[in-house]
Protein backbone atom coordinates (compact mmCIF):
# COMPACT_ATOMS: atom_id res chain seq x y z
CA UNK A 1 0.00 0.00 0.00
CA UNK A 2 1.35 3.39 -1.01
CA UNK A 3 1.72 5.44 2.18
CA UNK A 4 1.40 8.84 0.49
CA UNK A 5 -1.00 9.74 -2.29
CA UNK A 6 -0.82 13.13 -3.98
CA UNK A 7 -3.43 14.93 -6.01
CA UNK A 8 -4.24 18.40 -7.30
CA UNK A 9 -1.70 19.02 -10.03
CA UNK A 10 -2.62 20.39 -13.42
CA UNK A 11 -2.18 23.15 -15.97
CA UNK A 12 -2.60 26.78 -14.91
CA UNK A 13 -1.73 30.15 -16.34
CA UNK A 14 0.93 32.33 -14.79
CA UNK A 15 -0.48 34.18 -11.81
CA UNK A 16 -2.96 31.43 -11.06
CA UNK A 17 -3.29 29.07 -8.11
CA UNK A 18 -3.34 25.36 -7.40
CA UNK A 19 -3.67 23.32 -4.23
CA UNK A 20 -1.86 20.02 -3.90
CA UNK A 21 -2.95 17.38 -1.41
CA UNK A 22 -0.96 14.59 0.20
CA UNK A 23 -2.98 11.94 1.99
CA UNK A 24 -1.22 9.53 4.31
CA UNK A 25 -2.86 6.11 4.43
CA UNK A 26 -2.98 4.28 7.71
CA UNK A 27 -0.18 6.02 9.51
CA UNK A 28 1.01 9.38 10.80
CA UNK A 29 4.41 10.89 10.24
CA UNK A 30 6.14 13.58 12.27
CA UNK A 31 7.23 15.64 9.27
CA UNK A 32 5.98 16.20 5.76
CA UNK A 33 7.92 17.83 2.98
CA UNK A 34 7.15 19.02 -0.52
CA UNK A 35 9.75 18.77 -3.25
CA UNK A 36 9.73 19.43 -6.96
CA UNK A 37 11.74 18.22 -9.90
CA UNK A 38 11.88 19.84 -13.33
CA UNK A 39 13.13 17.89 -16.36
CA UNK A 40 16.88 17.45 -16.27
CA UNK A 41 17.21 19.01 -12.82
CA UNK A 42 17.65 17.76 -9.29
CA UNK A 43 14.82 17.33 -6.85
CA UNK A 44 14.52 20.58 -4.92
CA UNK A 45 13.04 21.36 -1.54
CA UNK A 46 9.88 23.47 -1.55
CA UNK A 47 8.35 23.40 1.93
CA UNK A 48 8.10 21.35 5.11
CA UNK A 49 5.71 21.12 8.05
CA UNK A 50 5.88 19.37 11.39
CA UNK A 51 2.72 17.42 12.08
CA UNK A 52 2.38 18.05 15.80
CA UNK A 53 3.57 21.63 16.23
CA UNK A 54 2.73 22.90 12.80
CA UNK A 55 6.02 24.69 12.29
CA UNK A 56 6.78 25.39 8.66
CA UNK A 57 9.77 26.14 6.51
CA UNK A 58 9.95 27.31 2.90
CA UNK A 59 12.46 27.61 0.12
CA UNK A 60 13.28 31.22 -0.68
CA UNK A 61 11.86 30.82 -4.17
CA UNK A 62 8.34 30.14 -2.88
CA UNK A 63 8.22 32.16 0.34
CA UNK A 64 5.21 34.45 0.31
CA UNK A 65 3.52 32.53 -2.52
CA UNK A 66 3.16 28.97 -1.22
CA UNK A 67 1.62 27.80 2.05
CA UNK A 68 1.88 24.34 3.58
CA UNK A 69 -0.79 23.20 6.03
CA UNK A 70 -2.22 20.05 7.61
CA UNK A 71 -5.63 18.62 8.44
CA UNK A 72 -5.64 16.24 11.39
CA UNK A 73 -9.06 14.81 10.68
CA UNK A 74 -8.19 13.90 7.11
CA UNK A 75 -4.56 12.96 7.82
CA UNK A 76 -3.68 15.15 4.87
CA UNK A 77 -1.10 17.82 4.11
CA UNK A 78 -1.71 20.58 1.59
CA UNK A 79 0.44 22.88 -0.49
CA UNK A 80 -1.42 26.00 -1.56
CA UNK A 81 0.39 27.60 -4.46
CA UNK A 82 -0.49 31.17 -5.44
CA UNK A 83 1.00 33.61 -7.94
CA UNK A 84 2.39 30.72 -9.92
CA UNK A 85 5.22 31.34 -12.36
CA UNK A 86 6.40 29.33 -15.38
CA UNK A 87 9.52 28.42 -13.42
CA UNK A 88 7.31 26.61 -10.91
CA UNK A 89 6.62 23.99 -13.57
CA UNK A 90 7.75 20.59 -12.28
CA UNK A 91 6.63 17.28 -10.87
CA UNK A 92 5.77 17.90 -7.23
CA UNK A 93 6.40 15.19 -4.66
CA UNK A 94 5.15 14.77 -1.14
CA UNK A 95 7.55 13.17 1.33
CA UNK A 96 7.28 12.12 4.95
CA UNK A 97 9.44 10.88 7.75
CA UNK A 98 9.10 9.86 11.38
CA UNK A 99 12.06 11.88 12.65
CA UNK A 100 13.71 14.06 10.02
CA UNK A 101 12.79 17.73 9.60
CA UNK A 102 14.84 19.38 6.91
CA UNK A 103 15.44 20.20 3.27
CA UNK A 104 17.36 17.17 2.03
CA UNK A 105 15.43 14.61 -0.02
CA UNK A 106 17.60 11.85 1.41
CA UNK A 107 16.23 12.58 4.88
CA UNK A 108 12.73 11.43 3.99
CA UNK A 109 11.90 7.73 3.89
CA UNK A 110 8.45 7.86 2.34
CA UNK A 111 7.44 9.39 -0.98
CA UNK A 112 4.35 9.88 -3.05
CA UNK A 113 4.12 9.15 -6.75
CA UNK A 114 4.36 12.81 -7.82
CA UNK A 115 1.92 15.12 -9.52
CA UNK A 116 2.62 17.33 -12.54
CA UNK A 117 2.23 21.09 -12.23
CA UNK A 118 2.53 23.08 -15.45
CA UNK A 119 2.39 26.87 -15.48
CA UNK A 120 1.95 28.50 -18.86
CA UNK A 121 3.16 32.01 -19.62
Amino acid sequence: QVPLVESGGGLVQAGGSLRLSCAASGRTFSTYGWFRQAPGKERDFVAAISWSGGSTYYADSVTGRFTVSRDYAKNTVYLQMNSLKPEDTAVYYCAADRTYYGVSPSGYDYWGQGTQVTVSS
